[in-house]
C-alpha cells in the first residue's frame, strides 16, 4: 500500500499536502481508507467556503456499502472542491493521491501540522 513520503496523514485517514503557497494545502482520503470502502459511488462536500476548525467534518464519501464522515486535518477555509468527482466519484479508488483530491484549503493555523502524522506513523496505524 502506498502512502507518499510529501503528504501529511490523520488517523482518520484523509492526507494532507501542502501546496506551492504555503498558506494553502490540498486534502483527500488514503489509499488505505478507500480501499476499505470499496467501490465509492458519491461524494458531498457540506462546507465550501465555510472556516472550519481541525476536525470538523467538511462532507461525506459513499460508498456501495457505507458512508464515511470527512473531517478536518487543520483549521481553515474550504476555497475549493474537486468537481470532477461529482461525475467520477471513482477517481477517489483509482487515484486517491492524485486527481482524487477533495478539497482546497486556505489554512488558518499552519502549527496544526505538526500534530498530524508523517508515512511512516500512518503505515504504523494502519499496520501496512
Amino acid at each position: 500500500m502506498e502512502f507518499p513520503q510529501d503528504l501529511y496523514y490523520t488517523k482518520d485517514h484523509e492526507w494532507l499536502r501542502i501546496d506551492k503557497d504555503a498558506g494553502t494545502c490540498t486534502i483527500g482520503i488514503t489509499e488505505f481508507a478507500q480501499s476499505e470502502l470499496g467501490d465509492i459511488v458519491f461524494v458531498e462536500i457540506d462546507e465550501l467556503d465555510s472556516d472550519l476548525n481541525k476536525d470538523d467534518p467538511f462532507g461525506t464519501v459513499e460508498a456501495v456499502k457505507t458512508v464515511a464522515e470527512l473531517f478536518m486535518p487543520v483549521s481553515g477555509k474550504v476555497q475549493e472542491m474537486n468537481e470532477a468527482l461529482e461525475e467520477n466519484p471513482e477517481l477517489l479508488n483509482g487515484d486517491p493521491y492524485g486527481d482524487g483530491w477533495i478539497i482546497k484549503v486556505i489554512m488558518s493555523d499552519t502549527s496544526e501540522i505538526s500534530q498530524l502524522l508523517s508515512a511512516e506513523d500512518y503505515a504504523a496505524t494502519t499496520g501496512s
